[in-house]
């Protein structure tokens, strides 16, 4: 509750950092309450909660279905009704929506508070975002005033994640209205370094309206976008007061002195280490995308190979190692040492593991089909890919595909085969990437986190997880050793592909950076490689557009970011 000694208010904020699920407004609204219930008991007297609390976010074009944003709005009714019959309604529960604009009737991306039993103080977001994974243009219309909302004589300014991002619009007007604190809810994605531009730019916000800001943030997996959380508050001169932990649902503290020169700093999480951060990433968007979409399980194929077992550890990391069901597909160019080091990895998850041998199938399709070169190689993988479908539609599994960023990029990978699937938890990092994170999960296991030690929503506080034998979580094997997709004798990535350290350099400058033929060349890098890189990229689009959904984590991933012809002619 708010305090008041003379001129001076003290109100204390809590900080609802929720996963929400598009679509279950029922859900989201138990959550809020739930939350605020919490919050009650802790003296707070504003409760704020991400962008489109109720609906989840995004929504795509659900917005523009008349029945889902009137469904929505009786939600919030029907949630302000339910505060106050609990004896919260004189809390200030700040949520998003999705309201419609009187004028247009197009849907508008809204804040309201709910507070004494109704949906009260309502704000629309004013700049949309539209690049990278945003498409706001075609589905919400703008808000075009800026708002101040009173809680016990304390003048609060309003604003929705973009209309931070921008400059003018209703924080320039805010802070010319004189504000006593700046709140704005988000639903910003994760990608790497992304924090410290968040950081920065709140500071610069929190200087110009001269004031505190709030900076709430969403945290969970929707399809392929990550949520991080890492809500935080900082003062008017940049100085950090909170900072909630990422990747974990949270509810932290915030009082604001509106006599105080200087705010006092509250609980300030720790960061994680870049590796870490990628990592988990991952293992939450898998995780959200399986609940989410009721899979209690996966199934993979397990080469025995890197990406595999750095696949089945973030699964095991996800849904406990008891839900993963890995599947040995040896054919007659597998070698022993591939087949033991899926035996290992499986052992040290404590997962299902199933070996079933291709040769037989293979030699069935030959004595019809009599292939030869590629296309005797890609029907090995097709085989390996029916198999995994196969148990994923047997034992209501999700089937993981399990191929990185510099495979899909150069289509280094069979369609229909190991391209299967219906989630890439890896699709997102380069070769490169992917070593480097199973040698983190390595030295975290070593340290004594088991498996699902993360910090992931649904976990309070961090625990050490399920014990790993001896510390190790991913064999060493499967990381030092040159990879190999073994479909024929001593074969090596490298016999097609330049070696991984060159191409993920090459392909960030192309993909990540935009750099043309010239620009590749003015880069430093030889012209057979960048030919033969630009070749094998954009012959593969028509294979990008069909592989599964995975976890962005990077600032440019393949799907929403990235959106070129599969037809074109152009080579420059």
């Amino acid at each position: 509750m708010a305090a008041r000694l003379g001129d001076m208010t003290q109100i204390r904020f809590a900080l609802a950092q929720i996963d929400t699920c598009v679509g279950d407004l029922a859900g989201n609204a138990a959550k809020v309450l739930d939350y605020t219930r919490r919050a009650a008991g802790e003296h707070a007297r504003v409760v704020v909660f991400p962008e489109m609390t109720l609906t989840g976010y995004p929504i795509e074009d659900l917005a523009l279905r008349r029945t889902f944003r009137q469904a929505a709005w009786n939600q919030a009714n029907e949630l302000a009704a339910a505060l106050a019959a609990e004896g919260l309604g004189g809390l200030y529960v700040a949520v998003g929506t999705v309201g419609t604009d009187p004028e247009t009737s197009k849907p508008r991306n809204r804040m309201v508070v709910l507070h004494e039993g109704v949906v009260w103080a309502g704000y629309d977001k004013h700049f949309l975002p539209n690049y990278g994974v945003f498409d706001e243009f075609r589905i919400f219309s703008a808000g075009d005033r800026s708002v101040v909302i009173d809680v016990d004589g304390a003048r609060i300014g309003v604003a929705i994640c973009e209309d931070i991002w921008q400059d003018g619009g209703p924080v320039a007007e805010l802070a010319e209205r004189g504000i006593d604190l700046l709140l704005t809810m988000n639903g910003s994605p994760y990608e790497e370094g992304k924090t410290h531009t968040r950081m920065e730019l709140a500071v610069r916000r929190a200087r110009e309206v001269g004031a505190p800001l709030i900076y709430l943030n969403q945290v969970g997996g929707q399809d392929d976008l990550i949520f991080d959380g890492g809500s935080f508050v900082v003062d008017s001169d940049g100085t950090l007061l909170e900072r909630s932990p990422m990747f974990m649902e949270d509810l932290s503290y915030f009082t604001l002195d509106t006599d105080a020169a200087r705010q006092t700093p509250t609980s300030i999480a720790a960061d994680l280490d870049p590796d870490e951060e990628v990592y988990t990433a991952c293992v939450l968007g898998l995780k959200d995308y399986m609940r989410k979409n009721g899979f209690k399980g996966v199934t993979l194929g397990l080469s025995g190979g890197i990406d595999s077992a750095l696949v089945a550890a973030m699964a095991a990391d996800a849904c406990g190692g008891g839900n993963v069901w890995g599947i040995s597909m040896p054919s007659m160019y597998s070698s022993d040492g591939s087949k033991d080091d899926a035996a290992d990895l499986a052992a040290n998850l404590g997962a299902h593991y199933d070996i079933q041998p291709i040769e037989p199938l293979f030699a069935a399709f030959q004595s019809q089909l009599a292939l030869e070169g590629v296309a005797a190689e890609n029907l090995q993988a097709r085989i390996r890919g029916v198999i995994v479908m196969a148990y994923s539609n047997a034992k209501g599994l999700l089937a993981l595909a399990t191929g990185n960023k510099s495979e899909l990029a150069c289509g280094y990978s069979t369609i229909y085969g190991d391209a299967v699937g219906g989630y890439a938890p890896i699709k997102d990092l380069l070769k490169t990437r992917v070593w480097e994170l199973a040698r983190w999960r390595n030295k975290a296991a070593a340290a004594g986190m088991g498996i699902g030690g993360l910090a992931v929503v649904g976990n309070e506080r961090r625990d050490a997880g399920v014990p790993l034998p001896d510390g190790v979580m991913i064999p060493v094997n499967s990381i030092v050793k040159a990879p190999s997709a073994e479909l024929r004798p001593g074969q090596k990535d490298s016999d097609s592909l330049p070696e991984y350290g060159l191409l993920d350099r090459v392909l960030s400058a192309y993909i990540e950076h935009a750099h043309g033929r010239a620009d590749l060349l003015a880069d430093g890098f030889d012209e057979a490689t960048v030919d033969t890189v630009m070749r094998l990229v954009d012959r593969a689009e028509w294979k990008r557009r069909q592989y599964p959904l995975g976890p962005k984590v990077t600032a440019l991933a393949f799907g929403r970011d990235r959106r070129l012809p599969v037809t074109t002619a152009f080579r420059e």
